[in-house]
């Protein structure tokens, strides 16, 4: 279908792909991060199973509802799960692929009788990368950087200003273009709309808005990082009148926010197939868009040139989300890494072919000394139990330019980065 000023998405590529092999396609994401947009972009016909006349006329008349040019678009199916069954089936009596394209915002209440294996391909959506806004001029590709472990030296326009403000107006495609400000007041209606109904939406449970914005603020203070549950308990009972909440309480606020795709959790990386150290380490928790944790901090880009711990750590989130996407387009995943002796690397990017890259994320330049270190001490300790990494980098805000160091460590600003 025609969608007027489309900006095109990374991920176009595999849904055009995914259309050709899959009888379905399922794609998820935050509210608002463009799957609607993305799904009439590769649709030919559609229907918003959120709206009530939709879900009333395919109570009474489901075929009327299903039927129409493929790829079909069924946008918001959570609204009516029972559609899911219904295109299985169609589905199977059909044969042909590329029927129907869902999405959704957020996992159904009520689960489909089936799961859709062999029918549906899936995809996660995320908000825009720096190259999808038109922020990284995507000279440094993801890719060579794999292949070849080189990189041709490049002159940067980012700055530590300049990545505050992108921190703060974040990836919503709706927010390219506007002034800073402006996006930033979107993001805290979008908290406010989270706060009042899309999370009780999810599981039916009415929670209460003063606990549950404490919450988020105790969440947005320990981004980029593994805390504890027992830590986030702890800040948010320093935070309130009463006890506190309990344990049970923490891991429903964080099941609700991983449903409805606003949270995101960076996994534990190892190189040993076998090994348990990803089921046994906590994972490292992000927004799933910096812009949502500096507005539930209520920070702007004055405060966070003050604050550099926090600008660190908000950056550190952008980076992953943009890492997230340009791996996903190599068929990667992203992971971190942590050993018992307190050896921390920010991301590993790994392939499904088992290559990997380690990547440390530094604003400053007067870290990068220590961010090699610590990803030369990895590729050391990784030399007996895993092949060697394609590359080392650190992505920054301010060196001014791409360039590898005498060590080989790569220096990467955030607005030259691509799939």
């Amino acid at each position: 279908m025609e969608v007027k000023g489309y900006l095109p998405r990374i991920l176009d590529t595999r849904i055009m792909r995914r259309l050709t092999t899959a009888g379905a396609l399922l794609i998820t994401g935050p509210k608002w991060c463009g799957k609607s947009t993305t799904g009439r972009f590769h649709a030919a016909s559609l229907v918003n199973m959120d709206l009530p006349e939709n879900k009333e006329q395919f109570k009474l008349a489901p075929a009327l509802v299903m039927e129409g040019a493929s790829p079909r678009l069924i946008d918001e199916w959570q609204d009516a799960p029972s559609v899911w069954d219904r295109a299985r089936r169609m589905i199977d009596e059909g044969g042909e692929p590329g029927r129907f394209i869902f999405t959704g915002s957020a996992v159904p209440g009520r689960q489909p009788s089936h799961t859709g294996t062999g029918r549906f391909s899936r995809i996660k959506m995320r908000t825009m990368t720096l190259l999808e806004s038109g922020d990284s001029t995507g000279a440094v590709s993801l890719r060579e950087l794999f292949d070849t472990n080189r990189l041709t030296p490049t002159a940067s326009r980012l700055t530590y200003q300049r990545a505050v403000e992108l921190v703060c107006r974040g990836g919503w495609p709706q927010v390219v273009g506007l002034p800073t400000k402006v996006a930033l007041e979107l993001s805290r209606d979008y908290l406010d709309s989270l706060v009042a109904s899309d999370l009780s939406r999810v599981d039916g449970i009415r929670r209460n808005p003063e606990k549950l914005r404490v919450f988020l603020r105790s969440l947005a203070r320990t981004v980029s990082t593994s805390a504890k549950v027992t830590t986030l308990q702890a800040d948010i009972a320093s935070n309130l009148d009463e006890s506190g909440i309990s344990e049970k309480t923490v891991h429903s606020y964080l099941n609700a926010l991983r449903q409805i795709f606003v949270l995101e959790e960076q996994a534990a990386w190892t190189a040993a197939l076998r090994s348990k150290t990803r089921i046994r380490t906590r994972p490292v928790r992000h927004f799933t868009d910096p812009s949502l944790a500096a507005a539930v901090l209520g920070a702007t880009p004055d405060a966070l040139m003050r604050d550099t711990e926090t600008a660190g750590l908000l950056f550190e989130s952008m980076c992953i989300r943009d890492l997230d996407v340009y791996a996903a387009a190599l068929d990667g995943q992203v992971f971190y890494y942590k050993n018992e002796a307190g050896l921390e690397v920010d991301a590993i990017i790994q392939l499904d072919d088992g290559r990997w890259g380690a990547i440390e994320i530094k604003m400053g330049v007067h870290q990068f000394d220590e961010a090699a270190r610590n990803l030369l001490a990895l590729k050391r300790i990784m030399g007996s139990v895993a092949s060697c990494p394609s590359f080392l980098a650190i992505i920054t805000a301010t060196s001014g330019y791409a360039a590898t160091r005498e060590d080989g460590v790569h220096i990467i600003p955030l607005d030259l980065l691509a799939s």
